[in-house]
């Protein structure tokens, strides 16, 4: 994805789509909390612990709902605010959309497999309904991104005839000096990230990525592939919500969006700051969930006790909180500022460049100007 600046209009756009997106995740929790016996009951259902709602019915939402509400409402806020950087906003569309895609793509079949037919079937169709939307809305914000970038300078036309790209950083009346930058750049775009926090950044995104992946792996050889597949493509043993993915497809998809926030950080991509502070959010939530749930039911509180396959795990669940805080601090440091002196000067808009040190321009027009 390049750094170029997104249009007015693409920014409004993806704005509108993060606000469906974030409109559709309210009213689904509004209508898990209004299901519920106790309002907190909603709270550890999203952290594994079992819960019946009030009614014969199932639970909508997950634990991923609420960060995807509040993911999607700071992107159309970085979207339509100017003062953000344009790769900065660019990213967290993208990372908006990525998560919703890796989230939203299996309820396309789980939600119409036939195991699912003893709940209500306007429920469901509604479930369904809300997946196929918020894919939708998703594929717009993918869609702004690719076309709704506008190129980095303004075209001025030639003597010969037609038109050629000239950076300039403003317009400005004759006799007044500008600074220019480089052929190619966008004056809007914001530096590429210090290879210092970028590197950490990358790395710790990588070892808990890598962390919760292996725990995968062992499960497909714990389980074996017939039990492990339906815990990736979903069935009536492992469902809980119905707009949750099914575990283990939830687990490889943090997985493999973390190590792409990894590889986007360590190649300094200016829009990889957005990707990497999201997917640290989701691996601070995975692993805080993982240890809310284990303090709820006692397991911390007898951790020496339990089975080494059991401490194994919540000690990884730890690390990710850890590599994901360490991530979130790393992937604020701001990026580097271009050197003073590596650009011309410009004498206003139909002006030619100069070097630094040359005379200003005269202070009255030629003759026939």
């Amino acid at each position: 994805m390049r750094a170029a600046a997104l249009t007015r209009g693409a920014r409004g756009i993806g704005a509108l789509a993060c606000l469906l997106l974030a409109l559709l995740s309210a009213g689904w929790i509004a209508r898990d909390l209004s299901v519920a016996v106790r309002p907190g009951d909603v709270w550890w259902t999203w952290l594994g612990q079992a819960h019946r709602p009030r009614e014969f019915t199932a639970w909508a939402t997950s634990a991923l709902d609420p960060l995807l509400l509040l993911g999607a409402l700071a992107a159309a806020v970085a979207a339509v605010r100017t003062a953000v950087a344009p790769a900065v906003a660019a990213g967290a569309l993208a990372a908006v959309a990525a998560v919703t895609v890796l989230s939203r793509v299996p309820l396309l079949w789980v939600l119409g497999a036939g195991w699912l037919q003893g709940l209500d079937g306007a429920l469901t169709g509604r479930a369904r309904l809300t997946a196929i939307g918020q894919l939708a809305a998703a594929a717009v914000l993918l869609v702004v991104l690719a076309a709704g970038r506008r190129p980095g300078g303004v075209r001025r036309a030639r003597p010969g005839g037609g038109a050629r790209a000239l950076p300039v950083a403003a317009y400005a009346a004759y006799g007044v000096v500008h600074a220019a930058p480089h052929h190619g750049t966008d004056p809007a775009a914001p530096g590429r990230p210090r290879r210092g926090p970028a590197t950490a950044t990358a790395l710790l995104l990588a070892a808990a990525g890598l962390a919760v992946a292996a725990w995968e792996v062992h499960w497909w050889r714990q389980l074996g592939w017939d039990t492990y597949r339906k815990g990736l493509l979903g069935d009536a043993s492992v469902f809980r919500a119905l707009l949750q993915p099914p575990v283990h497809w939830q687990a490889a998809a943090l997985a493999l969006f973390a190590l792409g926030a990894a590889v986007a950080a360590l190649r300094r991509a200016p829009w990889a700051g957005p990707t990497a502070l999201a997917a640290a959010v989701l691996l601070c939530a995975d692993g805080a969930g993982t240890l809310a749930f284990a303090l709820r039911t006692g397991q911390l509180g007898r951790f020496p006790l339990l089975p080494a396959a059991s401490q194994l795990e919540l000690a990884t669940a730890a690390f990710v909180v850890a590599a994901g805080l360490a991530a979130l601090v790393t992937a604020r440091r701001p990026a580097q500022r271009a050197g003073p002196g590596a650009a011309p000067a410009v004498y206003g808009p139909a002006g030619g460049y100069r070097p630094p040190h040359a005379p200003p321009p005269p202070s009255t027009l030629p003759p026939g100007w």
